[in-house]
Order: C-alpha cells, then sequence, then structure tokens
C-alpha cells in the first residue's frame, strides 16, 4: 500500500528519508486523481523500500501543499536529497512515473 504523507510526518519521511520519495497531491472528490491513484498503488508495490511513494490529501494536510505552491491535483512532486527535482501536474501514464523515478535512482 502506497505510503500516507501528511503534513506532521512529511519532513522526515520526504525531505530527510536520504530516499527518493515520489509524493501524490490528490483529493476524494477529483476524477483525475482517481485514475493516477491505482498506478501509485502500482508503483509502490514494485520499488518497494527502494522509494517512499505515497499520497498526500490535500485537503487534510493544507500546510504541505501551500509549502510547495501546489495549485492543481494531482500533482506529483519527485524528490530526492531533501530537494523537489521533478514534478508532474495532470494525470500521467505508469510508464511516464517509471521512467522519471528510474532517472532518479
Amino acid at each position: 500500500m502506497a505510503f500516507e504523507f501528511t503534513d506532521q510526518n512529511f519532513q522526515s519521511s520526504a525531505l530527510a528519508s536520504g530516499k527518493v520519495s515520489v509524493v501524490d497531491f490528490w483529493a476524494e472528490w477529483c476524477g483525475p486523481c482517481r485514475l493516477v491513484s491505482p498506478i501509485i498503488e502500482e508503483l509502490s508495490k514494485e520499488y518497494g523500500e527502494n522509494v517512499t511513494i505515497g499520497k498526500l490529501n490535500v485537503d487534510h494536510n493544507p500546510q504541505v501543499s501551500m509549502q510547495f505552491g501546489v495549485r492543481s491535483i494531482p500533482t506529483i512532486l519527485f524528490i530526492k536529497n531533501g530537494e523537489v527535482v521533478d514534478k508532474q501536474v495532470g494525470a500521467t501514464t505508469k510508464a511516464n512515473l517509471k521512467q522519471k523515478i528510474d532517472n532518479l535512482i
């Protein structure tokens, strides 16, 4: 199951983890988010412990969303060494996300 990022755990789990993190900013009411959600789950299983792949509900965690200027969802941030190194806004394919992750690890 994909990791659940929150305002409380984001610093330690995404920025200071020492691993590549992939964070899907989403909301329950967002149609395109529902298209991306199963892809995030699949990638989480495929990469296992090597990459932290998870979701952050923007309605329940507004601080991180504001901190990174997330204005449209789904937005997927790719974080390495505590820095956002890539970003995907809008629904996308699994192949596209895999390529972005593979380029970082």
